[in-house]
């Protein structure tokens, strides 16, 4: 008779990774929890929050009577997360934090430990997202090293993962994940990818889980103007350019309207804001990715072949999906030409990228094409931003 699969649970002290855990036990597989620390920080009162979302790990544990483990990465998290979400701010960007954690600590560093200190078979989590592998499936990858490149064998594993969109999709996860790497997506299982949050609810509130349903300034102040893009008035000033992402509300003591972000200077600091929430000059139809993290393909088969290639895409996590044709260029970046124009896109944010169900892969928005308003009024040389090369349209 076979042994058990040994399948390594992320928990982090909440309801979803909980169920997760019980679904798999409820498999017959054999199941560890782990709990990683990759952040030190106090509540109002003085308590570490890590240590109480520990607890609640370490009793989801003992309520399903499998093994506890605790690992922190802090370091990691510093250096490889929280340094690249300053630098990021400290460009004008906005950075998204959420999916470089996913890329780096849960899917390598977790998925690393699971399989070379644990031996596990698989690693799970409590995201809401589908790949398109069955579970004996998973079980029987081997680990392949990708070799670099940005045209990578595609023959190389003949049974590659796709990153699906989730049953619930008000839940679906996968923008999240977006940067995974292939290595680990092959070794991943998602318990509640065919499942919806309340029914997740349930199960726990059914399995003795109620402890889980219960549940900084670091950059330096830059102040500067707000500046009307209409008619260049200064309007106010404010304390600091990276306070603010492109297309909220700007809060100018004095005027009674509502004024919106379009632009951002980081050499003056200075704020560029336009009157209503649809000003044309928050909408734009092009921009530029850093180069692809694609999960399947390197890059994928039709967009080598005739380098455009359509597609849909979302840089907000429950955005609805733009209709978009990409353009692949040398160096591993895309041009991504919306269909039609969209408002507030920004710098720092990721484009993920979506065919048919399936989440293609991502890549980080540097540079933007012109506003809407930039081509009413015929500028032929649209504003510069500080962030990305210096060719091509710029924010």
């Amino acid at each position: 008779m076979q042994a058990a699969r040994h399948v390594v649970c992320a928990l982090s002290g909440g309801v979803d990774s909980a169920v997760a855990a019980l679904l798999l036990r409820r498999r017959g597989y054999q199941v560890t929890g782990v709990f990683m620390k990759n952040w030190d920080s106090l509540d109002e009162h003085g308590v570490c929050t890590a240590d109480k979302d520990c607890e609640d790990a370490h009793r989801v544990c003992q309520v399903l009577d499998i093994p506890f483990h605790q690992v922190s990465w802090v370091k990691e998290y510093w250096n490889d997360v929280f340094s690249d979400f300053l630098n990021e701010y400290e460009k004008g960007r906005t950075p998204n934090p959420d999916i470089i954690c996913n890329k780096h600590i849960k899917f390598r560093c977790f998925f690393h430990y699971a399989v070379d200190n644990l031996g596990a078979d698989a690693v799970a989590t409590g995201h809401y997202a589908r790949t398109s592998l069955e579970d004996e499936e998973v079980f029987q990858q081997k680990h392949i090293k990708r070799p670099e490149g940005l045209f990578r064998n595609r023959f190389e594993v003949r049974n590659a993962a796709k990153l699906l969109q989730a049953a619930d999709s008000l839940k679906d996860q996968t923008f999240f994940l977006s940067q995974v790497s292939q290595e680990a997506l092959r070794r991943a299982l998602f318990p509640l990818g065919g499942l919806t949050k309340d029914f997740v609810k349930k199960i726990a509130a059914e399995n003795g889980l109620h402890h889980v349903l219960q549940k900084k300034e670091y950059l330096q102040p830059r102040p500067g103007k707000f500046i009307s893009i209409e008619d260049g008035s200064v309007l106010g000033t404010h304390k600091g350019w990276f306070l603010y992402t492109l297309g909220q509300r700007a809060k100018i003591g004095g005027l009674r309207e509502p004024w919106y972000v379009v632009e951002k200077d980081g050499t003056t600091g200075d704020v560029f804001v336009a009157p209503r929430v649809d000003h044309p000059a928050l909408y734009r139809d092009l921009l530029r990715t850093n180069r692809v993290h694609w999960i399947t393909e390197e890059p994928p088969a039709a967009l080598v072949r005739d380098k455009m290639m359509e597609c849909h895409f979302r840089f907000r996590h429950q955005m609805a999906l733009v209709p978009c044709v990409l353009t692949l260029n040398q160096d591993g970046t895309v041009w991504v030409t919306a269909v039609k124009a969209v408002r507030a896109l920004t710098p720092g944010q990721f484009a993920v990228f979506y065919k048919g169900g399936e989440c293609l892969g991502s890549g980080k928005i540097l540079r933007l094409g012109p506003s809407a308003y930039t081509l009413q009024k015929g500028k032929s040389k649209p504003r510069e931003a500080t962030e990305g090369p210096r060719d091509g349209p710029v924010l």
